[in-house]
């Protein structure tokens, strides 16, 4: 049975590289109806965190990809690492210096066969004589690497391409052991959109700043799976379910990955505007709380009503906050040049007052009631409707995008859109 593991060592947060590893060997595992396991390398005493570990399965788990079995820790098995180093010393396969023990690297072609990048051949004539315990008494990474795979039983390593020029190092101490040596498979690495390394320059790195951002879990597994791999034909937006039945080591692209953050967006947009409103508004609470847009008691129907006005126009969580703020303030910042553009034009205040005086006069407020007054008024004073639209989003909004404004003037109430008209124009001074 396939058996795959993601080991991440707790001296930093989950990036998004190591996450989209961890993604690509639960795929595969799902693909092939095996295990997913999670090791945590963490023999760097001064480096790791318990606050990096933490975040690191929060991450994962957020990503809905918990391990199949508990969960292993390096620094609980130094006795197993120093007894098979031990056995290497017995069997004059390594060797005592300066208190660390070496091993003796064989002098030859070391070759193996990548899933993703076909046949690789090293010659272990350049390779220096691998440290395997260090002085410290901990092991090193390429030998613990060894000694928890082969317990593990793991059958695939599935790693980022920086790990080419370890496994030459490994293929030799697992030979030295006589272990089974199990089949690799090197991803390339996610590059910038400048073709560097993926750094913070980039934008977010880490997985919960993803999170805190207001990108949604399905929308980065779907987005991650893509970058480096394809289903085929010209499909994107795929639930996680399809991606396992299409996923295979062999479609890995060989070439990296570049991340772009407008794709993501677009990503998370699609995503949001497919999520049932009852649903998302839940994940929309703690960003509206945050901002101070609600408090613990408000109009759960009037907010629902929001997001079903807005859900189309989010790229992230984050944005809702910024687009419903004007439905909860009475302080309406207008935009200097969209009031002198729209308000200040001609006769536009004239033309708002007018259409002001005649929805005073209907007797529903709705939007289909506002649009028909709107389109009537517009008619009657010989001037397109856009001449009074364009003037009363800004009066009530204070800007000239948004959503609908027939929408937003009903779900303002009459009193709202009539009090914003009012001070814009200076009708009621």
């Amino acid at each position: 049975m396939v058996r795959v593991r993601f080991a991440p060592s707790p001296t930093g947060f989950l990036h998004i590289g190591s996450a989209r590893s961890a993604l690509f060997n639960r795929l595969f595992a799902r693909h092939e109806k095996g295990s997913f396991l999670l090791r945590i390398e963490d023999t760097d005493k001064v480096r790791s965190k318990d606050e990096f570990l933490e975040e690191i399965l929060a991450s994962l788990k957020w990503l809905g990809m918990e391990p199949d079995e508990p969960l292993i820790f390096q620094s609980e098995r130094l006795d197993l690492y120093k007894k098979t180093a031990e056995r290497l010393l017995k069997e004059d396969k390594a060797y005592k210096e300066e208190n660390a023990i070496r091993f003796k690297m064989p002098k030859k072609k070391i070759k193996f066969n990548d899933i993703c990048r076909g046949e690789i051949e090293f010659d272990s004539e350049v390779l220096k004589d691998e440290v395997l315990i260090k002085s410290d008494g901990f092991p090193t990474y390429n030998f613990a690497c060894v000694i928890d795979d082969a317990d593990m039983k793991i059958t695939h390593v599935i790693r980022g391409d920086d790990h080419i020029s370890n496994t030459p190092k490994q293929i030799a101490i697992y030979e030295a052991l006589r272990l089974p040596i199990p089949k690799f498979a090197h991803i390339p690495l996610i590059m910038g959109p400048d073709g560097g390394r993926l750094s913070k320059r980039h934008g977010a790195t880490s997985i919960m700043e993803y999170r805190q951002m207001g990108y949604l879990p399905d929308t980065l597994v779907n987005f991650l799976a893509l970058m480096g791999w394809a289903p085929g034909g010209d499909r994107e937006i795929l639930p996680v379910k399809d991606i396992i039945k299409e996923f295979t080591l062999e479609k890995v692209n060989k070439t990296s990955a570049i991340f772009n953050i407008d794709k993501l967006n677009w990503f998370n947009g699609q995503y949001i505007k497919d999520k049932d409103s009852k649903e998302l508004l839940e994940l929309l609470m703690p960003f509206l709380k945050k901002g101070g847009i609600i408090g613990e008691d408000f109009d759960r129907e009037k907010l629902l009503r929001l997001v079903e006005l807005y859900k189309v126009r989010m790229k992230t969580l984050a944005d809702f906050a910024g687009y419903v703020k004007v439905f909860y303030t009475d302080n309406i910042d207008r935009d200097p040049e969209a009031v002198k553009k729209h308000l200040e034009n001609g006769k536009s205040k004239t033309n708002l007052i007018e259409w002001r005086r005649r929805l005073a006069k209907t007797a529903s407020f709705d939007k289909d009631s506002i649009e028909e007054n709107c389109r009537s008024t517009a008619a009657e004073l010989h001037i397109k409707p856009a001449d009074l639209i364009h003037p009363a989003r800004v009066a009530i909004s204070g800007t000239t995008a948004g959503a609908g404004l027939f929408e937003m003037m009903e779900i303002l109430g009459r009193e709202t859109v009539f009090r914003r008209i009012d001070e814009a124009t200076g009708a009621n001074r």
